[in-house]
């Protein structure tokens, strides 16, 4: 990672985390990211739960588990996640949820498989589980914008059958479990139970925290001229590794620097109480940055900084890499503004009754 700004082009300037979604046609995908545009995209979990599923235990009842997978445009399915296994119940109700991204523009196909876990199975972890070995208990098939119907987002969903129930009131939706045919492997009409769905928009990732940062007297590393700061952001994973989330844009010959505010968002930052590393580097155009010093604290701690004015002394670690041999430079890491904010996503406006009209010209000359 040492050399992950290194190019004057792309180095210097702010980068930020976040992978985003294209479309179905590929000459129309490239013509959006020519022009910086990635897709319309959210965070969706989905809860789950069944009714009166089929009991093949003789003489207990089923062990029920959940499977959901997107259907490719090839027909292939990709599996998403799996749920937790319910003991003995043909009414469960799962607590794992599993997540998806929803993309605006593309009819996303969701399959849902449930299994009657074999007793034997159930202190395996449910990600090591053969599904070839489990009994199969149903299957329910419905476009992801169908689960969204139910949260009054859409009016007019895209069914995929008729087995589907759409109640409004307690925004559910509910599926049959249909039974799968061995040969053409498609969902015959034989009735399995119901199996419901609940999706609502992941709330972190709605959650931004803009941050503004600022030195003073910072270390001279260039002979010849002032040092060009530049940001590096880091989280601490739970193994010790450093993952860079983003950083800022270089200041070029000052000692004081300023930067833009830096925009967090929660899934990225993970809690406020996770620690965050702030690196900062002289940049150079050959890649080989010099580094200045850092501070490592959470986001509750530069939160307080904030508040109190008062900045915190950047550190040299110590070779050895024991904390009390660091040493302590003068130079010092302000925090000039701290806000939590919430931006609204693409189905927050939908929520409102945001109208899209779509106007289509063909030329055949």
């Amino acid at each position: 990672m040492g050399n992950c700004f290194s190019d004057v082009a792309v180095g210097g300037t702010a980068v930020g985390g976040g992978g985003h979604g294209g479309g179905q046609n590929d000459a129309v995908e490239l013509f959006l990211k020519s022009r910086d545009y990635h897709g319309v995209y959210s965070q969706i979990e989905l809860s789950l739960s069944a009714s009166s599923v089929g009991d093949p235990d003789m003489l207990s009842k089923s062990d029920p588990m959940a499977v959901l997978y997107m259907k490719g445009r090839d027909g292939k399915l990709e599996e998403l996640g799996r749920t937790e296994v319910v003991l003995n119940s043909p009414n469960p109700k799962w607590i794992n949820k599993v997540g998806v991204t929803y993309h605006f523009e593309l009819v996303q196909t969701l399959v849902f498989h449930v299994y009657d876990v074999d007793t034997q199975l159930h202190g395996v972890d449910v990600k090591m589980l053969k599904l070839d070995d489990q009994q199969f208990l149903g299957e329910a098939v419905c476009a992801l914008s169908e689960t969204l119907a139910n949260v009054g987002l859409f009016f007019h969903a895209y069914h995929l059958s008729e087995h589907v129930v759409v109640t409004k009131s307690n925004r559910l939706l509910t599926l049959d479990l249909m039974e799968q045919d061995e040969v053409t492997r498609t969902p015959r009409p034989r009735n399995f139970g119901k199996l419901t769905v609940h999706a609502e928009e992941s709330i972190n990732s709605k959650t931004f925290i803009e941050i503004i940062f600022r030195c003073s007297e910072l270390e001279n590393e260039d002979l010849f001229s002032k040092s060009d700061p530049i940001l590096m952001i880091s989280k601490i994973s739970e193994s010790g590794n450093s993952i860079p989330i983003c950083k800022t844009e270089v200041i070029n010959d000052n000692f004081n620097p300023t930067w833009k505010p830096v925009l967090l968002n929660a899934q990225q930052a993970g809690s406020k109480d996770s620690p965050l590393t702030i690196e900062c580097f002289n940049f150079n155009t050959n890649g080989k940055h010099d580094f200045i010093g850092k501070v490592e604290k959470s986001l509750a701690v530069f939160e307080k900084i904030h508040s109190s004015g008062i900045g915190e002394n950047l550190v040299l670690p110590a070779a050895g890499g024991h904390d009390y041999h660091n040493k302590v430079l003068k130079s010092q890491l302000f925090v000039e503004k701290y806000s939590e904010c919430v931006q609204h996503t693409f189905l927050d406006y939908l929520a409102v009754g945001w109208e899209l009209n779509f106007m289509v010209a063909v030329d055949f000359t």
